[in-house]
Formats: C-alpha cells, structure tokens, sequence
C-alpha cells in the first residue's frame, strides 16, 4: 500500500532552519494521516480503532475512529482501553530487565529452579531451560504449544504436566519457537523471586511511573474501564465483525498477553522505549531487550514486510527487524476480537502504535504503509520532536475525534 505523495510530503516535511539550538522541526502529523486510517478501517468493516505516534520524548499525534462496539454509538477515543494481546510480552521483558537490574533475577537462571514441576520427554531439556530462553522465544520446544489449550480454557496447572509429553525440537537458545504458555512461566519466577504478584510489580514498576493511565493487567482491569472497547469477531468468513464476549482464556497467560491499554498508554511506553524516560527505565535496558536472539526467517516472508526486511530476529520479547542498516523493534499481538502493534526505530526516533477492536489486516496494511513513508524519507537524524501540547498532565481531556490532538 502506498500513501499519496501528498500525505509523504506532509507528514515528513522538514521546516528550514534551526530553532533555540535544536534541529529542524518535524510538521505535526497531518489530518491526511486520520483519514488514511478512517479509509483502511472503514474498507475492511472494522468497528473503532485508535493510533499514536511519538518522536522523541514526546507525543507528536493521537487520532482515533469508529465505535467501541458496533452497533453502539459511543465512540473510540484515544483514551478507549483495548487488549494489547502478545504486544503484552514486551512490558514483561521490561519488568524483568528492571529486576535482573535490581539483582533479583538472572537472565541465566534455570526455570526448573522457579518452576520445578516443569518436565519435557527429554529431562535434561528442563534442566538446560534458562530464563532468557523463555524471553526470547527459543526454549527448542514445537512453536506455540498448548495454546489450543488455553483456547478450551484450560489453566497452566492443567497444562504444564503435559509439557512432560514434548519432544524438543532443537537445545534451548539454538531456535526460534513461539510461545505462550511457555513464555509465561516468567510470572511464577518473579513472584517467587520478589514475593509480590506480577501484576502488582507491572503495575507499580512501569505502568504507574511512565503515567500509563489507563492501563492494567488482568480481566478485572479490562472490565472495569469504562471507556474500553468490545472484541468483535465474524461468524463466517466475509461477514460482517460482530461484538463478542470476553474470555479469560489468554489473561491466564498474563506476561505473554493479560495487559490492557489506551492509545496514549502506548504513547508513553514507546517515550520509555526510545529512552525518554531514564529514571524509570533506563536505555541500557531496553537496548538489552532489544538484542538479538535468534533469528527469525519466517518473518522475511511476512506480508507488507517482506520487501523491505533484509533480516529479522527476536531479543527479549522484541522483534527486530533490519532494513538495511536500520533497526525497526516492534510487536504485534492479537487474541480473540482484537489485534495491536507497538514499532519504533531508535535511529529516526519515532514511534507507532496501533489498536484495533477486531482481528483484521488493516492493521497491517495500516503499520507497513506508516514505516514505509518513514523510511524513505531521508537521514535519520533529521527528524526530531514536535509539539509539546500532546504531552502535559491533563492528556486526553479533549480525545476521541479522528484527527484530534491531545491539549495541555
């Protein structure tokens, strides 16, 4: 998909000169932007979605469209709620880089040592199983394992014996090998090495510091936002998205896909992310995070990317993708009814995310297109912040209209 040259030319442009020893200014994400998102939404029959991008330290744009439910005329905000689904692995990376920091986990700790009931048909396979390995995707065992059990609702401690069943794939740390529940077996190591909940450290550790107001973990905080968005799902292929209802089948995976969050709460993550917000996260964690793993060759086929992908790997719970010299670290997710995407590049220091309330390919269509335009356009080192009346304490005051910005 291609943007008009028009909408390129303004999102991109750069204004002459230079003002109070800062760089060029970046133009203020144009109204063009909205509407190309109205129209990929509208096209595919998606209900509401929401998006923002930052620059820098600050954000730079927050616009959203559509309903929270169809049928229903309230409408998404920029402030509306949505499940973050697997985007959820990255704050669970970040939380335990913040106690690896702290010195109360190791990357290189076994995971039988925090979870000693865990057993594959190769024994030594447990044994061999590392923390990091979990993080980043390569604990060798058959992508995805069990999820078609959480899918029946079943919980972890009715999964995990099954786990004895398994033959691995390839040693831990030498494959890449998507998980969920595996992944999230990182939730009994920090509880055990903290002795607080996960939820309750997610909480008080990243989403309250980085002001992530409307954001939570767990079905409760989902059910009790008031401004949230409905998952919506067809009942046959090419019908309309129709609302459905929540389950909690995947919130019991809660570091591999329990957060819930607004567009602004991405916003302030992705500030974190490009280093913004030192005194809660430093960069050394996140550029940590954001280390390669294991390669990830499937990704070079993936629609709308692979044109652009020279390679791709995952670090800890990041994809890195390589475009040439460049580095994207992005995440997608999606459970039943919704689907998100967090992006940014550290070099051109920028930043995208991404919420939709069905599970649907704009949100592709509408990601690929954005880091395309980005991309192609020019150095970049270029490209700095832009204005600082989306940022203040009193943020979406104002939100909820396409093309809206968020006041002071």
């Amino acid at each position: 998909m291609k943007y008009p040259g028009r909408i390129l030319a303004a999102l991109l442009i750069l204004a002459a000169g230079v003002v109070s020893g800062e760089q060029a200014h970046l133009q203020l994400i144009p109204h063009d932007l909205d509407a190309e998102f109205a129209r990929i939404l509208d096209e595919a029959g998606v209900p509401g979605g929401a998006f923002v991008v930052v620059h820098g330290n600050r954000i730079v744009h927050a616009s959203s469209h559509g309903v929270r439910a169809s049928g229903n005329p309230d409408p998404v905000t920029v402030d509306t709620v949505f499940r973050l689904a697997s985007v959820s692995k990255t704050f669970a990376a970040q939380l335990t880089a913040l106690l690896v920091d702290d010195g109360l986990l190791s990357w290189d700790e076994a995971v039988i040592d925090h979870v000693p009931e865990l057993r594959f048909a190769t024994p030594e396979h447990a044994r061999q199983l590392r923390i990091r390995h979990l993080l980043g995707q390569s604990t060798g065992i058959v992508p995805n394992a069990y999820d078609n059990l959480l899918n029946a609702s079943q919980g972890l401690d009715q999964i995990l014996p099954r786990f004895a069943e398994v033959e691995p794939m390839c040693a831990p740390g030498s494959c890449y090998t998507y998980q969920n529940v595996l992944f999230a077996l990182v939730e009994p190591a920090i509880e055990r090495s903290t002795g607080f909940s996960y939820d309750e450290l997610l909480v008080e550790r990243v989403m309250k510091p980085l002001d992530m107001r409307n954001a939570s973990v767990g079905i409760a905080g989902y059910r009790s936002a008031a401004d949230r968005a409905l998952p919506h799902a067809r009942r046959f292929r090419g019908g309309p998205w129709q609302p459905t209802e929540v389950n909690e089948n995947y919130y019991r995976v809660a570091p591999a896909a329990g957060v819930n969050a607004s567009a602004l709460d991405l916003g302030q993550w992705l500030i974190a992310q490009l280093g913004h917000r030192p005194e809660v996260i430093t960069p050394a964690l996140t550029e940590g995070l954001t280390t390669r793993q294991v390669r990830t060759a499937r990704d070079l086929r993936r629609r709308g990317w692979r044109d652009l992908l020279t390679d791709a790997h995952y670090g800890l719970g990041w994809r890195i993708y390589s475009v040439g010299e460049e580095e994207i670290y992005l995440h997608s997710g999606w459970v039943r009814g919704f689907v998100a995407e967090v992006a940014y590049s550290r070099d051109r220091e920028i930043g995208l995310g991404v919420l939709l309330n069905a599970e649907s390919s704009a949100m592709n269509e509408f990601t690929t297109g954005f880091w395309r335009q980005v991309l192609a356009s020019g150095s970049p080192k270029q490209l700095v912040e832009q204005s600082p009346d989306l940022n203040a304490a009193g943020r979406g005051s104002a939100s909820g209209t396409v093309g809206s910005s968020v006041p002071n």
